[in-house]
């Protein structure tokens, strides 16, 4: 089980879905990265994989596995094309899913970007007392979606999971 020994930094792992980014040109895993480090969390692991289903299961069966990692990020894989898994591979591995998240998340995009917002699968909730987000691979996104969504609240729902 996880314990927070100090509600302020949260251990996470991160997951890159693309089949055209690797760790040279992945801009969003990077921002993802960097603003969660600017904020004291503690990046344990972070990966790049393809749209692959069962191999984003597989990983992040492993990551809930390990003790030492509290949330696992996600970006990537969250449209509508053939290809496009994340929202399939996350939504049948919760416990339960933040329907809040992608509700507000879809409103904020819509105030910068329009009715291009509908087409985000973007996700919350948590697998035992790990807790995932899946975010949409565009660097935009995903500042937004950290900065608005996810820093402010992130330290609150680790300590939920874990409460008894």
């Amino acid at each position: 089980m996880h314990h927070l020994t100090n509600s302020n930094c949260v251990n996470i792992a991160i997951l890159t879905i693309s089949d055209t980014r690797n760790f040279e040109n992945d801009r969003s895993g990077q921002t993802i990265k960097s603003l969660l480090e600017s904020k004291n969390h503690q990046i344990i692991d972070y990966k790049v994989v393809i749209d692959e289903l069962p191999l984003i299961q597989t990983i992040i069966k492993d990551w809930v596995a390990d003790s030492t990692i509290q949330t696992i990020i996600l970006n990537g894989g969250t449209g509508f094309s053939p290809r496009d898994v994340t929202y399939e591979a996350i939504t049948e591995l919760l416990n339960k899913k933040m329907d809040g998240f992608g509700e507000l998340f879809r409103m904020l995009s819509y105030e910068e970007i329009g009715p291009k917002a509908l087409f985000s699968r973007a996700v919350a909730g948590n697998i035992g007392t790990t807790a995932i987000y899946a975010l949409p691979g565009s660097t935009n996104a995903v500042k937004l979606a950290i900065n608005k969504l996810i820093l402010p609240t992130l330290p609150h729902f680790v300590e939920e999971l874990v409460k008894k």
